[in-house]
């Protein structure tokens, strides 16, 4: 019996890493959005396809690893992401090919005409992991932070709070 309880420890242990490690790596990617909603460290930004884009490069639910890039560094045919605000002020991720430099201007235009300032450059695709970006695009959503991370920490919380007034009433188990 003394086993089966070490071994249970040991794989509930287990599990609290790993779900204390996930849960700081998301708070960690919540907390650095940009001004977009795009995670954003330094010079690279992680883009989530969220909604089709008319590009067969990139698909609805992938994840793109997005380097910044300045105008100088770029050349038509160039592939870019950039960042376009609707008339409600929500920001969406565009997706590109260059069309014709403005350096003067720190401009790009699209072959589709969409002109942008290097302001709202997200930048050049670097990697592209296929079907991940719907299951972060959910934790990343504040109902889905809030019922994956903070609910089962507030009930974990509770539940050692529980063990502690349960420890400190009546003694420890001598079993």
């Amino acid at each position: 019996m003394k086993v089966v309880r070490i071994i249970g420890k040991v794989i509930f242990s287990i599990v609290a890493i790993v779900y204390f490690a996930f849960a700081l790596f998301m708070t960690i990617l919540l907390l650095n959005f940009n001004n977009y909603g795009v995670t954003q460290f330094d010079d690279t930004s992680i883009v989530v396809i969220k909604e089709s884009i008319t590009s067969d490069e990139f698909k609805k639910g992938d994840v793109v690893i997005v380097k910044s890039v300045e105008t100088r560094n770029i050349n038509e045919g160039d592939t870019i992401f950039a960042y376009k605000v609707d008339a409600n002020g929500v920001p969406h991720i565009q997706v590109g090919t260059v069309g014709e430099v403005y350096p003067d201007e720190d401009a790009i235009s699209f072959e589709n005409g969409d002109t942008y300032t290097s302001k709202y450059y997200a930048g050049t695709p670097s990697k592209v992991y296929h079907n991940i970006g719907t299951f972060l695009s959910v934790i990343e959503s504040k109902w889905g932070f809030l019922f994956i991370v903070l609910v089962p920490c507030f009930l974990i919380f509770i539940y050692e709070i529980y063990a502690l007034i349960v420890e400190i009433k009546y003694g420890a188990d001598e079993n």
